[in-house]
């Protein structure tokens, strides 16, 4: 009953339902999904009837708050808060643009996604509530585009398809050293290890024999002194000839 009176809701106040589901990007860059980010690809060409002031949002829920979402309820509010979410809020609001930078059809060669949860800077910046910060965990979320001129809602897309991150890996189920390896990998380890091993053997032997070779080099055998013998001759005392009888 409540969905149905939110459709009527929406009707009376001239919501338009865009026949555009958003998706991840195609994009062969890679990274699409993270542990805490996932990339989109722009609504562009869908929202073609916006009056140029008019914003259009990014809605981020988990899967229990689609099917009696309120677009009532507009961004900055504590209900649709970043830092709330996903536990007093059920979703919040982000990336907020007008038409202006979804221009159709998209100049060739552009790149044209959206990452959601790259800002680091405003998790816990409550005066920032529609802050584009990291997702909490793997999810699953969902998410659709949402345009309001001023606080009215006007048109809105199609919710995605739930959208999981990627989980990290305990460190007990990273494979230990040596297991799970190729065997070209261990004998590639095998080789440089020896090369390695002779390198420096080669190395070792190297200093040892220019430690050698130096050693004798500075070695200098001293040359005998000469030794000088002197002959005095004795000016006070020579031989007397015998005295005469």
């Amino acid at each position: 009953m409540l969905p149905l009176l939110l459709l009527l809701l929406a009707m009376a106040h001239g919501l338009e339902k865009l026949p555009y589901t958003p998706t991840l990007a195609h994009t062969p860059l890679g990274g699409l999904t993270t542990t805490s980010t996932f990339v989109l690809e722009q609504p562009r060409c869908v929202f073609t009837k916006l009056q140029d002031n008019a914003v259009i949002w990014l809605v981020v829920a988990v899967p229990k708050a689609v099917e009696n979402f309120n677009n009532s309820v507009g961004p900055g509010t504590p209900e649709r808060a970043f830092q709330g979410f996903p536990g007093s809020a059920d979703a919040y609001m982000t990336l907020n643009t007008t038409i202006l930078n979804y221009p159709c059809p998209k100049p060739p060669g552009e790149i044209t996604v959206l990452r959601v949860g790259s800002e680091t800077g405003c998790i816990k910046d409550e005066t920032r509530p529609t802050c584009n910060g990291p997702l909490p965990g793997p999810g699953p979320y969902r998410v659709k585009f949402l345009a309001l001129n001023g606080s009215e809602p006007v048109a809105e897309t199609a919710w995605s398809q739930p959208i999981t991150l990627r989980t990290a890996r305990p460190l007990s189920s990273i494979p230990a050293m040596g297991s799970g390896h190729s065997a070209g990998m261990i004998a590639l380890t095998t080789i440089l290890s020896i090369l390695f091993a002779i390198l420096l053997a080669g190395l070792v032997a190297m200093l040892v024999f220019w430690g050698s070779d130096a050693y004798g080099g500075s070695s200098t055998f001293s040359k005998p002194e000469a030794v000088t013998v002197r002959r005095y001759n004795t000016h006070h005392a020579y031989d007397q000839p015998a005295a005469r009888l």
